[in-house]
């Protein structure tokens, strides 16, 4: 399994599993674009995404509808991209004065600081990290889930004959549309969280995930007020003004758009790419928002 990063051969295959539906893709060998996707709906509590629990309470169904989706669009490719919900990975931002270089030692180090930080055994953890040092400091991202639950996710692809090379969470996944080089923030909901992520000169500045009590029904105002604080966390902290907004998910874009560009004076758009009907052969209206992690993670 990898989280966060790539494998030395990008696969030209990713799969979005959410609470509702599986969503698959398929890129082009030679061109940066995706040559088709399809999504298969989910019933209710197929999955049930955590962090502190089985995660997939119906392998049969799941199986099913990756088995369908994936056969519309596979060809002959087996790799795969697998982009599972934000609730089922936690994403840290560690700042360390020194770290070994060795990777089993970097690992050591890692794992221990995020001992009191995590609701699980971090001992029993699946975790992957990127490790960037300058300036006499070492930033890393580390990536982190119960080894049990990935599990759960993998074995549903390997049953159905893929081979699961790359494992992301979606709001990572996503930010591969998202253009970091000026302080940016991307705000990305799903039923069950609000992630919100800050990025400068192609850096994670800060990651924060969020319970969404209200589901599919949180409201614009109610979106800004979770917002305002990391915006200004970030801001005072790097002492840099946030010029861009992306906002994606399940979020009322016309509504929140004009209350963070007031409270912020920033550029707020959605989180999507762009996609022509030709592409969706499943003939399901999929929103362009619920496209972001699959486009992120094959193009970005």
């Amino acid at each position: 399994m990898a989280l966060l990063k790539h494998s030395a051969t990008r696969p030209l295959l990713a799969c979005e599993i959410t609470l509702d539906r599986v969503i698959t893709a398929r890129c082009s060998e030679q061109l940066p674009r995706l040559d088709a996707y399809t999504s298969r709906k989910l019933d209710p509590g197929v999955i049930t995404p955590g962090l502190n629990g089985p995660n997939v309470v119906n392998g049969e169904a799941l199986r099913a509808a990756i088995s369908s989706g994936l056969a519309s669009v596979a060809g002959k490719s087996k790799d795969i991209v697998v982009i599972v919900p934000d609730a089922a990975v936690r994403v840290l931002l560690l700042d360390f004065d020194s770290l070994p270089t060795k990777p089993q030692e970097t690992e050591a180090v890692i794992r221990f600081r995020m001992k009191k930080s995590l609701p699980f055994d971090v001992e029993l953890a699946a975790i992957s990290y990127d490790v960037r040092r300058g300036n006499g400091t070492v930033h890393a991202v580390a990536a982190v889930t119960p080894r049990n639950i990935v599990e759960e996710y993998e074995s549903a692809f390997r049953d159905a004959g893929y081979t699961p090379g790359v494992v992301l969470p979606s709001a990572l996944a996503a930010l591969g549309i998202v253009d970091g080089d000026r302080p940016t923030l991307m705000v990305k909901v799903d039923p069950l969280n609000i992630t919100i992520i800050a990025a400068e000169h192609q850096e994670l500045r800060l990651v924060r995930t969020l319970e969404n009590p209200r589901g599919a029904e949180v409201t614009a105002s109610e979106l800004a007020d979770a917002v305002l604080p990391s915006l200004v966390f970030f801001e005072d902290t790097f002492a840099a003004h946030v010029e861009q907004i992306y906002v994606g998910g399940i979020v009322p874009t016309a509504e929140l758009a004009p209350l963070l560009e007031q409270q912020t004076h920033a550029k707020v758009q959605e989180l999507a790419p762009e996609l022509s009907s030709e592409q969706n052969i499943s003939g399901e209206t999929v929103p362009a928002s619920m496209m972001a992690g699959l486009v992120g993670a094959l193009l970005g």
